[in-house]
């Protein structure tokens, strides 16, 4: 059964840019996820398995496993599982406008993130930085977001695993953190992470749980001082007129399994026309 947004739960979501899905995937889901996760987690930078490509920012971040929804049926499950797919709808919105003109909803980009001890992302986004493709607007009693994240936990993350960091509200905030530039997401080699910056507050979820948050919120995470992985698996959403966050496009026997409903949140974007030669 597909769960509806609550009224409480689009409150959080508007007063704070995040909320909590308690239990967003099933064990039997989350197991066979990390099967295929144990399979992949040898990709290094730039390596490609199958339709499934490595990749980092430079930094200590961790491995990306960028387009995860190729790596099999569990993936794709993820695509419009019943446990968001109404958030997303409600939160991207943009019902009966030209938001719809070719789906209801875009992934521009989906991975999973395998990051071990010592390492981290740092702080990110925000609406002070006043980019477009993660906008955040509320309207007519409608919500408006550009980008809505599920992020979810492929295992536990807690004090000391690495979790993600936000700082609530900052998807509506017209000043930048004092603290930003110190805390940044950094490149080539530097590190940097988000657990110090003051009003930051650091996420932790159970296995199978999935936060949920607009991407103009500034969110980071806290270095891994544990032993161990720390998994997390993330989907995009936007309007249908989005575009690839990246030079991936989904493999034509990928498409050719899904559903039409998620054919069209993974490529609404028709066929070119072009004049006879």
């Amino acid at each position: 059964m597909k769960k509806i947004p609550t009224e409480l739960e689009k409150y959080f979501f508007d007063l704070n840019g995040y909320i909590i899905i308690k239990n967003a995937i099933s064990v039997k889901e989350l197991d066979a996820c990390n099967k295929i996760i144990n399979n992949l987690q040898s990709i290094k930078n730039g390596e490609w398995h199958g339709h499934v490509h490595g990749h980092n920012y430079g930094g200590k971040e961790g491995l990306n496993l960028q387009q995860i929804y190729e790596a099999g049926k569990p993936f794709e499950r993820l695509i419009d599982h019943p446990s968001w797919i109404n958030h997303m709808l409600e939160f991207v919105g943009g019902k009966g406008t030209f938001d719809h003109q070719h789906g209801p909803l875009f992934i521009d980009e989906n991975f999973a993130n395998i990051r071990g001890t010592g390492e981290a992302i740092g702080i990110h986004s925000g609406n002070a930085e006043g980019i477009q493709r993660n906008h955040y607007r509320y309207q007519d009693g409608k919500f408006h977001c550009s980008q809505v994240n599920i992020l979810i936990a492929l295992n536990d993350i807690g004090p000391g695993d690495g979790g993600t960091v936000v700082i609530p509200s900052s998807h509506k905030s017209n000043m930048q953190h004092p603290e930003y530039k110190k805390n940044k997401m950094k490149k080539k080699g530097e590190f940097s992470s988000a657990e110090k910056m003051t009003g930051s507050i650091e996420i932790y979820l159970k296995a199978g749980d999935a936060l949920l948050f607009v991407d103009s919120l500034c969110h980071g995470s806290a270095k891994r001082i544990n032993k161990g992985q720390r998994r997390i698996v993330v989907y995009r959403y936007g309007p249908s007129w989005g575009f690839f966050r990246h030079p991936y496009r989904p493999s034509k026997k990928l498409l050719n399994r899904l559903s039409s409903f998620q054919r069209n949140i993974v490529m609404p974007h028709e066929k070119v026309l072009k004049p006879k030669e």
